[in-house]
């Protein structure tokens, strides 16, 4: 296969997946640049659907977490499903540490210094120490300030040091399975499927508390105050989301060493475009569900919607977790017209510097509209909309690349030699 994994430096490769990467980029992107241009497309009466469906690019962030649940698992699974070599942990947090910190403290101070200088006053140093601390996600004071990206970094950040720890725990039971690598993948989705029940009863917790502010349930304040902290924040830790992609790297892995691979991996194939088309299918569901209850008060979609209003908090993120899953899962196992579009080089290239892409665009963009941008354009949609890319399309992938080729790849290579 054209597109099959590749061993690169120890790390499995999937030319496909930097695809996919670059297409959560790209969305986030585009909600930003929506919001920037007064939500043009927030046309609540004419066609809440396509509305729906246009303003749903923030779920790129959660495509984030599944892809990095997929990924960061994957020589846990080999390790627990056929008892291959236990992944260094030192090696882990060694690799994990040299990819993401340069990178973000280098952009973390540069943003300071050319746009958010407040952030050097003595009164912000509690908060700057949040930032650097990868506990911005935490408390409403550093929650989607500063950069709006940067709280789910935070979030992956703090999933990167808990993985080792939940791949052990799942290795104690694997041990206690010593039978056949299928009895151990049925072992180890039900402890995914724990950890789905653990992040959704966090959630429902943390939606009950946003409603219930004064409640504590009996602890000490100090204590309720610090387990709030660490295991919800402001948001959640989207545990179940980054569930949903270790459950694919599981499958994955399973698919692809067991004795029955090439009858797993043909059935994979078979059923890949209806992966794909449940995954949209879902994914339109939730967009629809999302505007409908933060934006609109559409009679359409009241009409379909309002039952569901309840469990928004709770369940939203999960739903888009798995339609995302379902086609990542299509994308995995499915033929080449499935894959093409996302292993095709200028995607992958996206990718490739999407780090850097996802952390400058904001800034770069509300720069662009607050000094660049003729006043004159602002009531002009489309031109607006020409603008606003065309500087994404040149001044933030410039950034991007130099961010990724500058910093960014120097450190990674240097994480590949000394792990």
């Amino acid at each position: 296969m054209k597109n099959a994994a590749k061993s690169v430096n120890g790390k499995t490769v999937i030319p496909a997946l930097d695809g996919v990467r670059a297409v959560a980029t790209i969305a986030v992107i585009s909600f930003h640049i929506n919001g920037m241009v007064r939500n043009h497309f927030w046309d609540m009466h004419a066609n809440p659907l396509a509305s729906s469906v246009v303003t749903f690019g923030g779920s790129g962030v959660t495509l984030f977490f599944v892809l990095s649940g997929f990924l960061l698992f994957l020589p846990y699974a080999r390790a627990l499903l056929f008892e291959n070599r236990w992944p260094s942990m030192r090696r882990f947090y060694l690799r994990r540490a040299l990819r993401i910190i340069p990178g973000y403290y280098l952009a973390l101070c540069l943003m300071i210094l050319l746009f958010q200088r407040q952030y050097l006053q003595p009164d912000h140093w509690k908060q700057l120490a949040l930032f650097f601390t990868f506990f911005m996600d935490s408390v409403p004071q550093t929650w989607r300030q500063l950069n709006g990206p940067f709280w789910t970094l935070a979030v992956e950040w703090q999933f990167y040091l808990l993985l080792p720890f939940l791949a052990l725990a799942f290795g104690a039971i694997a041990r206690r399975i010593r039978s056949t690598p299928l009895q151990r993948f049925r072992a180890m989705l039900l402890c995914c499927g724990a950890l789905i029940v653990w992040g959704l009863s966090i959630r429902y917790v943390g939606s009950y508390l946003s409603q219930h502010p004064s409640e504590t349930f009996y602890l000490p304040s100090w204590l309720f105050a610090g387990a709030k902290f660490f295991l919800y924040g402001v948001q959640g830790k989207y545990l179940e989301n980054f569930a949903v992609g270790m459950i694919l790297s599981l499958c994955y892995v399973f698919a692809h060493h067991s004795s029955e691979s090439s009858v797993l991996l043909e059935r994979g194939k078979a059923a890949s475009w209806w992966f794909w088309g449940a995954g949209i299918l879902i994914l339109t569901f939730t967009a629809a569900w999302h505007f409908h209850v933060l934006v609109s008060n559409s009679t359409v979609l009241a009409l379909f919607f309002t039952p569901f209003n309840s469990v928004f908090d709770w369940l939203n993120e999960m739903v888009i977790a798995l339609g995302y899953g379902a086609c990542l899962a299509a994308i995995l196992f499915g033929d080449q017209r499935l894959q093409r579009p996302f292993s095709w080089q200028p995607v992958r290239w996206i990718g490739t510097i999407s780090y850097g892409l996802y952390m400058w665009h904001l800034p770069l963009l509300k720069f662009f509209r607050d000094t660049l941008l003729p006043p004159s354009l602002v009531a002009q949609v489309y031109p607006t909309y020409f603008y606003y890319w065309l500087w994404a399309a040149t001044v933030v992938v410039l950034v991007a690349t130099a961010s990724y080729l500058l910093v960014e790849k120097p450190w990674i290579r240097l994480g590949a030699r000394v792990s």
